[in-house]
C-alpha cells in the first residue's frame, strides 16, 4: 500500500545495494544527507515508504523515489534533449541520405546504445527533440491520452486577430477529426506576420502546420520550445545536452511512471 512505512526486518534484495549508497550515486545527496532523508520518510522504494537504514535494493528494478518524484537510479538509461536543425531528419536513418537526427548520435548508437526519439518534427521545424532508451518512457509521453504538453512558437503570415485566438481556443476541426488547443497566444505582431505561442498535447503529422492554415495564418517558420517541463532554451541547433534529475524525475511523473 502505497505511503505505508515498512517493517524492520523488510529487503528487496539481499544481494542489492544499499538504499543510501544507490541514492549518492544517484547524485540526490551525500550518503549522511540520504540516510536523513530515510529517517525522515522521504523516500519511497516500489510505492512503500522506507523509514530503517540499511534497505538493500536492486538498482535494475526498483522505482525508487524522492518526496514523490521518481529517481532514475539505473547507469545504464540515458535522457536527452536535442535541438533539431531546420532541414534535419527526424529519423535515426535516412534512405536518401539526407541530414538527420540519428548522424548527431551516430557515437553513441556505435556504442551499442539504442535511442527512442519522443515525437517527430518535419524537416522544415526546428526545435526540442528528447531521446531515451526508455522505451515505455518514450511511448507515453507520445501518446496522446498521458496529455503531455508540447509548446511551438511560429511565425504566421497576417495579424492574428483576439477573435481568430478563441475560435482556435473553442477547438478546430480538421480533416481527420477535431483538435483540442491547450493555449494559443499573439506573441508579437509586425507588419503582415505574428509570431504566436502554441500548446497542444498530441502530435499528430504536420498538426501545428495545418491548423494555423486552417484559420488562414500559413506558418513561415516554426519551433518547438518545450515538451512538458523540458524547455529548449538556449540550446543551439545541433547541439545536445544530458537531462538533469529533476527534468528525468518529471517526465516520469507527468506518465505515472
Amino acid at each position: 500500500m502505497t505511503g505505508a512505512a515498512l517493517p524492520d526486518t523488510a529487503t528487496f534484495s539481499e544481494d542489492g545495494v544499499r538504499l543510501q549508497k544507490v541514492l549518492a550515486r544517484a547524485g540526490v545527496g551525500s550518503r549522511r544527507v540520504c540516510e536523513q532523508m530515510i529517517d525522515q520518510g522521504r523516500i519511497e522504494v516500489n510505492g512503500q515508504r522506507v523509514k530503517v537504514q540499511g534497505m538493500r535494493i536492486d538498482p535494475a528494478t526498483a522505482v525508487v523515489k524522492v518526496d514523490g518524484m521518481r529517481v532514475m537510479i539505473t547507469e545504464d538509461l540515458v535522457h536527452l534533449a536535442l535541438n533539431k536543425p531546420r532541414g534535419w531528419q527526424s529519423t535515426m536513418q535516412d534512405e536518401m541520405n539526407r541530414p538527420c537526427v540519428g548522424d548527431l548520435v551516430a557515437e553513441r548508437i556505435a556504442a551499442g546504445q539504442r535511442l527512442f526519439h519522443v515525437g517527430r518534427l518535419d524537416a522544415e521545424t526546428e526545435g526540442l527533440l528528447l531521446l531515451t532508451n526508455d522505451g515505455e518512457l518514450a511511448h507515453r509521453l507520445m501518446h496522446p491520452s498521458y496529455k503531455v504538453r508540447k509548446t511551438y512558437l511560429a511565425n504566421v503570415e497576417g495579424m492574428m486577430s483576439r477573435a481568430t485566438e478563441r475560435e482556435m481556443r473553442a477547438g478546430v476541426e480538421l480533416e481527420d477529426g477535431p483538435v483540442e488547443i491547450d493555449e494559443i497566444t499573439t506573441v508579437d505582431m509586425n507588419e503582415g506576420s505574428s509570431l504566436v505561442k502554441i500548446v497542444l498535447h498530441e502530435g499528430r503529422k504536420h498538426i501545428v502546420r495545418r491548423l494555423l492554415e486552417h484559420v488562414g495564418h500559413p506558418v513561415t517558420e516554426l519551433v518547438r520550445t518545450q515538451i512538458g517541463t523540458v524547455q529548449l532554451g538556449e540550446q543551439r541547433p545541433g547541439t545536445m545536452r544530458v537531462l538533469n534529475r529533476q527534468e528525468v524525475g518529471n517526465l516520469y511523473k507527468e506518465v505515472g511512471l
